[in-house]
C-alpha cells in the first residue's frame, strides 16, 4: 500500500563468504572488522575430533573439503570467499596456500583469499620484513608458520607459542597481552598474533600505541584482504553506486 511504513528500501549489501574451521567461535569479532553494509555468510568445515596439531591443520587444509564448503557459501552470491584459518592456510607452505585459493576459485568463488595469504599481503603493503610472532599453537605448528613466512623473505625476529591443543577461542585479552609482554620485540617491524580463534579486536589499538609498531591479527588481515577484493569487484561493476570503503591495515 502506498505510503505504508513497511515500504522501506534496504541498503545495498556487499556479501563476503567465510569458510571457517569447525571450532571457530569468534563470528562476532569478524563482524566487528567490517562496515555495516557488508554481510558475512559463514560456513564451517566438518568436525574433526583431533587436538590442534600439524595433523589437524593439514586435514583442515584439504582442498577438496574447502572446495565443498566454498560451493555451500556461494548461494547468497558473495563477491569474495575468505578461508578464515591461519594454520590451515600456512601448514602446506606457499604452495599449499596457493592450492587453497585455486580450489576456492575452481568451486566458483568470484575472488578468494586465505588468512595466511592476507598476512603476506599486509606485510607487503606495510613494508614488513622482520616480524615478531605470537601463536596459541604447539611448537610444531608454530614452526610451520615461521617456515611459511621465510618463503616470502620475512624474518621472524622472535616467536612465542602458547602450546594450546584446543579451546583456543577461550583465551582472554589478558592472556594475549601477557604473551606480548613476554616477547622481545627488538628489531621487529610489526607484531602478528596468529589464529582466527584468538580474540584480539579490542587490544590492537592499545598495543600499537604502547609498542609503536603495527599489530596484525588473523581476523584483521583476513577481513582487510576480503574487503579489498570485494571493493575491487564492486569498482569494476557498472551497477556500482557507492564504492566500498576498504579499511586500512592496522
Amino acid at each position: 500500500m502506498a505510503g505504508s511504513p513497511f515500504e522501506i528500501v534496504l541498503p545495498a549489501q556487499t556479501g563476503v563468504g567465510v569458510v571457517a574451521p569447525f571450532d571457530f567461535a569468534l563470528d562476532r569479532e569478524l563482524w566487528r572488522w567490517v562496515p555495516d553494509r557488508v554481510c558475512l555468510h559463514t560456513t564451517r568445515l566438518p568436525y574433526l575430533p583431533e587436538p590442534v596439531t600439524v595433523q589437524l591443520a593439514e586435514a583442515l587444509s584439504d582442498p577438496h573439503g574447502v572446495r565443498r564448503a566454498t560451493r555451500d557459501v556461494l548461494v547468497p552470491e558473495p563477491l569474495v570467499v575468505a578461508y578464515a584459518c591461519t594454520s590451515g592456510s600456512f601448514v602446506g607452505g606457499a604452495e599449499g596456500e596457493a592450492a587453497l585459493v585455486r580450489g576456492m576459485l575452481d568451486a566458483g568463488a568470484p575472488a578468494a583469499v586465505t588468512t595466511s595469504g592476507a598476512l603476506i599481503r599486509a606485510c607487503t603493503r606495510l613494508g614488513v620484513q622482520r616480524l615478531a610472532v605470537i601463536t596459541p599453537y604447539v611448537d610444531d605448528v608454530t614452526g610451520r608458520l615461521l617456515d611459511f613466512l621465510a618463503e616470502y623473505g620475512i624474518t621472524t625476529t622472535a616467536s612465542l607459542g602458547l602450546g594450546l591443543l584446543g579451546d583456543i577461542w577461550k583465551m582472554s585479552y589478558s592472556a594475549v597481552l601477557g604473551a606480548v609482554s613476554g616477547l622481545d620485540l627488538t628489531g621487529a617491524d610489526a607484531l602478528f598474533v596468529s589464529c582466527t580463534n584468538v580474540p584480539t579486536y579490542d587490544v590492537v589499538t592499545p598495543l600499537e600505541q604502547r609498542l609503536g609498531i603495527p599489530v596484525l591479527t588473523a581476523n584483521q588481515v583476513t577481513m582487510w584482504a576480503a574487503l579489498e577484493d570485494a571493493g575491487e569487484r564492486l569498482a569494476a561493476s557498472s551497477a556500482l553506486t557507492a564504492p566500498l570503503r576498504v579499511p586500512e591495515v592496522a
